[in-house]
């Protein structure tokens, strides 16, 4: 496999890559629904959500943790975990540039 040249590219262009490669699983997507439901949830919370093992769970909250969608504070022994509002205003924001462009242009 090829390297990826990631230092060829903006570092907008590298962060939006990365949320939408974090985006890019199921169960992610269900975490982040589950956490904009309850505002804020606990690992063990979210193992009772879904049909995953705790430590699948963790592995998903670390790459979204890792992407910057969602944030996570220590409480004694246990993470809190919640959506990182900011990151999800850059990528509307994204977005809708892109959509923006695309509704001012004529398709083939």
């Amino acid at each position: 496999m090829g390297v990826t040249k990631t230092e060829h590219f903006s570092r907008q262009q590298n962060q939006i890559a990365t949320i939408a490669k974090a985006l890019g699983h199921p169960a992610r997507i269900a975490i982040i629904e589950h956490l904009m439901k309850v505002n804020e949830c606990i690992c063990g919370d979210l193992v009772n959500e879904l049909p995953l093992a705790q430590p699948t769970v963790s592995q998903h909250l670390k790459e979204l943790k890792n992407a910057g969608i969602i944030k996570g504070t220590i409480e004694g022994t246990k993470v809190c975990y919640c959506i990182n509002e900011t990151i999800l205003e850059q990528l509307s924001a994204y977005f809708t540039s892109v959509l923006n462009q695309v509704k001012n242009q004529k398709c083939c």
